[in-house]
């Protein structure tokens, strides 16, 4: 087994647990802010949202080179 396919392994699999960990813990967040303060659901909606896709943004680029690093297109 070559080593480049072993990193874009590696790569793939982080990017998609390091989502499934950042979003579990920012919607645990918005809960527990919305159970605390229900009326301050629609500004806490709208930061859990923008938080959303940063947290999403770092794996969704690892999938890709990992991706990229799989098909020898880098490496």
């Amino acid at each position: 087994m070559s080593l480049t396919i072993l990193a874009g392994a590696i790569m793939i699999a982080l990017g998609a647990l390091a989502a499934g960990i950042g979003d579990s813990i920012l919607f645990a967040r918005y809960m527990e802010g919305i159970a605390r303060q229900p009326e301050a659901q629609g500004k806490l909606f709208g930061q859990t949202m923008i938080l959303f896709g940063l947290i999403e943004a770092l794996p969704i680029i690892s999938i890709a080179f990992g991706i990229l690093v799989l098909f020898g297109i880098i490496g």
